[in-house]
This record gives C-alpha cells, structure tokens and sequence, in this order.
C-alpha cells in the first residue's frame, strides 16, 4: 500500500492521526524534542530535514517562560506567550523545511492547569482566524492525582480540545527524575510502573471524546542516571495494548503510545517499545548535554576569544569568535547531530510522510 502524502509544516487533526498511524503501522517513532529558542527550534527541523523524517517539536511550561525572556516581568504570561510564539516560528518555517511537524506542550500538573486553557484561548483565536489549531496538541499530566481527578480533567480539556481537531495526551503512572518540577527521584517504585486496568479505564473514559495518547510509565525516568538504576519494562505497555484490545476486541496496539524520559535510555529496550505501540519519545536531556558539549568544546578551543575583544599580546582580534552565530550554531549542530542517532535508534529516518521531504522542489 502506498505510504501517505501530507503537505510540509504543522500537521494537526486528521493529518496528526494520518502521521500517527503511519508511525505504528511501520514500527517506527518520532523524537519529541523540547525547545527552549529559535536557535533550538530551527536545529530540530534542520535534522528532520536531514534525515528526511518527521519531527514533534515540544515546549515545558520552563522552556515557553524562556522562550518568552527571563526578564518577561509577569512569569504566568510569559510561559502562555513564549509558547504562543514558538508555535507561530514553526508555523511560519517548518514547510520551508520541507517535512511534518508535530507542535506539542509537555507535563502540565495540576497547577499547571491555567497554562494549558490559557494556550487554548489563543489556540481557538487561532483557529477562527486560520482554521487550523495552533498545537497539534497539549499534555496533562495529573498522574500524581487521584486516577478519577485525572481522568476527568483530561476528559474535560479533551472535549475543548476536540472541537478545534486538536489531541491530548495524557500521563498514567509518575515518569520519575525532574522536569520542571514534575516528578521526584524518591517516588515510589511501584508508581514508575503503570497498571494496564488503570490505561483500559482511561481508554474507556477518553476514546468518545476525541483522540488520545498515553504516556505509559514503565520504568522510565526523566534525565540520565547511573547505569543499572533504571529498569525499563516495555512489556507494561504490551500489558496494556493486549487487555484493550481482549476486552473492546479491537485491532492490536489499539493505544497510541509516548516513551517518557528517551534519554540514555537502552537501545535494545527502544527497539522493543517500537513493537507496542509507541510513536513519540521524548528527549530532551541527551539534546540540551549535545548543545552544551558543542558550546564548551569551542570555548576550550579558544579560551583568549571569551576573556578579551583583541589579545593583549599580539593585538588579533576575536570578533569572529565570540560573535554568537558562531558558538552558538555549533550548538545547534550538536543537537543535529544527536538526533541523527534518535532518528536511526527510533527508525524513523527516511520516512516523512512529507510530499516534498528530500526534494524541496517538489513542493515548489
């Protein structure tokens, strides 16, 4: 069968589920990257465009606020704008790039609540004046909350959500470690660990009301830790895919699934998951650790250019090494660089559902 065609840039509803579907039936996912700067951004679609593949491209509530400028007097706003304008950068560039893009806002907890129906006011002003939604989607993630808290509240948003063609995903069990303050390292294990009746309850309360995905926790952890103490188990989510399917006698891997905390995860462990469901992993801490190498590479290299405008022995002066085009796009090759090896663990390299990916021509 042929494979699908979608025109480059922001892919939201029956698009969304098109890349979707595509990624599962092939056995294959998609990095989810968070960005924190233009400079960010355009490294991620650079790489996608590279590796002629697709790209979801995510922000934290932290990553929006900086986005916005630490110096954005009122914090709550600056997270709500900072993330309103990222997502108009990649509007705006990511058919130029010539591949798909997922726009995606990562763990909103319960406080976190205002954030996320904040992005929806300007996402529905959006939408009537564009008629497409500003995010493909937005993440809730109330896995700290009680089960029916938590299901409800994304029963809620789904529903808002729904109207404009927009999915949500949402979190069942506590991916452990720290991101933006979601999470501990001292959380009970058991918790690390999400209960297939706990994912039919949700696919039950959720499927009527538009479209889902799960960030199943099945050992993983935000960041990167010492060998040995992460113990991933993707059999959880084959747990969860095979009581679903038994009880409502669906097709199999009826879930779409999100591997949390893709850093420094086991390679052989991110080849399994493919096998259940999984179209989106997330990695952020691996992406920020290639940027900052790059960065700390050149400033060893060239320690005078960071200390002086012109050398005090010899007079050479540094502009075209402090220049920050020049560190900082280093940086930006060294998250390219990082997600040319996602792309090849994640097997999605070569197969953006993109009409013109690889031949900009195509698309001209």
């Amino acid at each position: 069968m042929a494979q699908a065609s979608l025109k480059p840039g922001v892919v939201t509803g029956a698009d969304y589920l098109t890349l979707v579907k595509a990624c599962k039936d092939g056995k294959y996912a998609l990095p989810a990257v968070n960005v924190v700067s233009t400079g960010t951004i355009n490294a991620v679609m650079e790489a996608a465009a590279k590796n002629r593949a697709d790209v979801i491209i995510q922000l934290s509530n932290g990553g929006a606020e900086f986005y916005a400028g630490k110096g954005c007097p009122d914090s709550f706003q600056a997270k709500v704008l900072g993330a309103v304008s990222a997502a108009r950068h990649v509007h705006l560039l990511a058919a130029q790039y010539g591949v798909c893009v997922v726009l995606h806002t990562d763990h909103a907890n319960k406080k976190l609540i205002p954030w996320v129906e904040a992005m929806l006011d300007h996402g529905e002003a959006f939408y009537k004046e564009t008629g497409k939604p500003l995010f493909s989607s937005h993440m809730l993630d109330l896995s700290e909350e009680d089960i029916n808290f938590n299901l409800s509240e994304c029963a809620r948003l789904l529903r808002r959500m729904n109207k404009m063609g927009m999915s949500i995903e949402i979190e069942l069990g506590v991916t452990g470690g720290e991101e933006d303050g979601v999470g501990s390292d001292d959380i009970d294990n058991a918790k690390l660990y999400t209960q297939p009746e706990d994912v039919l309850k949700a696919y039950e309360a959720l499927l009527p009301l538009g479209h889902f995905s799960i960030a199943a926790s099945f050992g993983n952890v935000h960041g990167v830790y010492k060998p040995g103490n992460v113990k991933l188990r993707p059999d959880i989510l084959k747990n969860s895919q095979d009581l679903v399917q038994k009880t409502h006698k669906t097709a199999a891997n009826p879930l779409d699934l999100v591997f949390h905390g893709g850093s420094g995860s086991e390679k052989d462990k991110i080849a399994e998951s493919l096998n259940y469901g999984i179209f989106k992993m997330n990695i952020d801490t691996d992406t920020q650790f290639a940027f900052s190498e790059a960065v700390g590479k050149f400033v060893e290299a060239n320690p005078k250019a960071f200390k002086y405008q012109i050398d005090p022995d010899d007079g050479t002066p540094y502009k075209k090494l402090y220049d920050p085009r020049k560190w900082l796009r280093l940086g930006e090759e060294g998250i390219v660089t990082r997600l040319n090896e996602a792309y090849a663990d994640l097997r999605s390299a070569g197969k953006s559902l993109s009409a013109c990916a690889g031949d900009k021509a195509k698309c001209a």
